[in-house]
């Protein structure tokens, strides 16, 4: 069931976060991940509207949505592949229906995810704080 996030969702929401970073953007350091965890539980999770995806009393993927931004998604690694980010994207859908996001360019297994869920390319820019491409993708 995709329901809001309470507080004491912090840590599995942080730990899903930082794991899936980590497996899809290896071409990124562990370090930088784990250098933004602070910056996550102080300040985007509680600044962003929150759901996550519990299953037996589990969470096992979350969104974050700032705006009409799709700040984030992720679903725990070993459950990658059961269709809770399409679920976890629908919800969104029946949030927003104008969605904007940002997406590393070398990521291309999300990339085609979210070309699938009917998200478009509209620019590529450098990310300031990797320098690694990204593409901004809108939903509409």
């Amino acid at each position: 069931m995709i329901r809001e996030y309470i507080t004491s969702d912090m840590d599995s929401v942080l730990s899903i976060w930082l794991e899936s970073s980590v497996k899809a953007h290896d071409f990124v350091e562990r370090a930088f991940w784990e250098s933004r965890l602070d910056d996550m539980r102080s300040i985007y999770i509680p600044n962003s509207e929150t759901y996550v995806y519990e299953s037996d009393s589990e969470v096992k993927g979350f969104f974050s949505l700032h705006d009409d931004t799709l700040a984030a998604i992720f679903v725990a690694p070993g459950c990658q592949g059961e269709g809770i980010g399409q679920k976890l994207i629908a919800k969104v859908k029946s949030l927003r229906q104008h969605i904007r996001l940002n997406v590393y360019k070398e990521n291309q297994k999300t990339v085609a995810f979210y070309k699938r869920c009917g998200f478009r390319e509209v620019l590529e820019r450098k990310d300031p704080h990797t320098s690694h491409l990204e593409l901004v993708m809108e939903f509409n």
